[in-house]
């Protein structure tokens, strides 16, 4: 670039510097050549013994031939041509651009002089000289290539040689693109290489680590969703069959005991009972479906599944605050977003209930243009931050993996000598969920 730049500047110089010539040599060559026309035609004139002045200079003029940089016409009083001096012979072979044509040509002047009987007219040309300016020009342009090229080509081969190393990394990081994660790279004799070869070697090795975790993810995702669809076709099966059969049990029970309440009151008490038992084993039911799989999520979408649970937790413990607030406008996520952010609401509040003893439970979700929000605020006797990242706790690991899956972020975090209980905040791209 450096030397292209040079060859660029040498010949704009080089233009400049020609313009500059061309143009006094022209200017130059018009006066002479109009000074030497105007003593033709006073002489003429102080000699009319040799005729009119017009005849005079054609006849001069045919004597005279080809003027360098100057295009002489000669007109009669009719504007019959009498004389037009020949082009320029100069280097004819030579057809320069008009690019350089434009760039190198100076303004052209035309004098004019009214003799007896006819009209002189004199114009600058500059074609012969931008034809040898041309030439010169074009010589140089030849040179400054062939020194560009070679140049380069010496630089190349220098560069090359001493950056073999290069061809073993670019072939490295090659492999690596196409899903080796097992090449590596040799050490090399110059230092910064040698880094960027260990450089490539650890990453390598934290790629196929991650590739390993991201497969581990997406296993463990394939197998919660298959846990999904197993509890959705169980709780289908629970209130299909089992609720049908309990049904029909309290329905024939109320009937015993609508015939025999009169004349056996111990057959209707026992058929009683069983009404009772049918009503208990009802309610354990819809409790146990409501665990394996949400109704409303299918009907009313999650913010009303989570009204739905959190108004649950709150019948069960009666001492216990549950609040759950909605910010946002929330437009349709896809099942598999709504059955994780269900799953891990639910198991943060049965975690504060259960093992933080708390009082009071702050579930906020906030849905934005571009992520959503949700935090899980308890005030209870929280965790040691040690324990928190520690794998046997099952419940803030599968929340882990939940929100990773869906390519968000988990954090908690846990002030237990301040009584300030435990936060759990989850962050989601919606788009990339």
């Amino acid at each position: 670039m450096l030397s292209l730049a040079f060859l660029v500047a040498a010949g704009v110089v080089l233009v400049r510097d020609t313009r500059d010539s061309i143009r006094e040599r022209v200017e130059a060559a018009m006066r002479v050549t109009v000074q030497l026309l105007d003593t033709v035609i006073v002489s003429s004139a102080m000699n009319p013994s040799l005729g009119p002045t017009h005849y005079v200079l054609q006849d001069f003029l045919k004597s005279l031939g080809y003027v360098r940089s100057s295009r002489i016409e000669l007109y009669d009083y009719s504007n019959t041509p009498l004389y037009i001096s020949p082009g320029s012979t100069f280097k004819t072979e030579i057809d320069p651009p008009q690019w350089f044509v434009k760039l190198v040509s100076p303004k052209v002047e035309t004098v004019t002089r009214r003799v007896r009987y006819g009209i002189l007219i004199i114009t600058s040309s500059a074609e012969g000289s931008i034809r040898e300016a041309w030439s010169g020009f074009l010589q140089l342009i030849v040179m400054g290539t062939g020194f560009f090229v070679l140049l380069n080509l010496l630089v190349y081969g220098l560069l090359s040689h001493a950056l073999r190393p290069v061809h073993h990394i670019l072939r490295g990081i090659n492999q690596i693109e196409q899903g080796d994660l097992t090449t590596r790279l040799p050490r090399f004799s110059l230092p910064e290489f040698d880094r960027i070869g260990a450089s490539l070697n650890q990453m390598a090795v934290s790629l196929d680590a991650e590739r390993q975790l991201e497969q581990n993810r997406q296993l463990t995702q394939l197998i919660q969703q298959h846990i999904e669809d197993e509890r959705r076709s169980l709780a289908r099966e629970l209130h299909d069959e089992l609720g049908q059969y309990v049904t029909a049990i309290k329905t024939f029970a109320v009937a015993i005991v609508n015939k025999t309440k009169d004349k056996t009151p111990d057959i209707a008490a026992s058929a009683q009972t069983i009404v009772a038992a049918a009503n208990h084993i009802y309610d354990g039911m819809h409790n146990i479906i409501r665990q394996l799989r949400p109704a409303a999520m299918d009907n009313m979408g999650l913010i009303e599944t989570l009204r739905d649970m959190v108004a649950g937790y709150q019948t069960q413990h009666t001492t216990l605050d549950i609040q759950l607030q909605v910010t946002g406008q929330f437009q349709p996520m896809g099942e598999n977003v709504n059955i994780n952010i269900y799953r891990i609401v639910q198991e943060a509040v049965n975690n504060a209930i259960k093992h933080a003893h708390a009082k009071s439970i702050k579930v906020h979700i906030t849905s934005g243009s571009n992520d959503l929000l949700l935090t899980i605020i308890d005030d209870g006797v929280g965790m040691p931050e040690k324990e928190i990242d520690q794998t046997r706790h099952f419940g803030l690991l599968g929340m882990r993996e939940r929100v990773q899956a869906l390519h968000g972020q988990f954090k908690v975090v846990s002030q237990p000598d301040t009584g300030r209980g435990t936060m759990v905040e989850i962050r989601l791209p919606l788009q990339a969920a």
